[in-house]
């Protein structure tokens, strides 16, 4: 699977990183303007029970749950 990912700045130069299925807009519910492009038609397999580099979870389960997948509270 690709996936589109996305990164915010937070603060003390780290940033949280949000990822939807290639081509698809980010839902509503996440809009933020301060996405910005990070890693686009980036390849994913679909066993993979995270993106480290993005510090997301469950990357694919949670697309199945809301359409985007995002890095978890506890990892910022």
């Amino acid at each position: 699977m690709r996936l589109d990912i996305y990164r915010r700045a937070e603060h003390d130069g780290i940033f949280s990183y949000l990822a939807v299925p290639e081509g698809q807009e980010i839902p509503q519910e996440a809009i933020n303007t301060d996405w910005e492009p990070d890693a686009m038609a980036f390849e994913v397999d679909e066993t993979a029970s995270a993106l480290p580099d993005f510090h997301i979870e469950r990357p694919l389960e949670q697309i199945g749950d809301k359409g985007y997948a995002i890095t978890g509270l506890k990892d910022m």
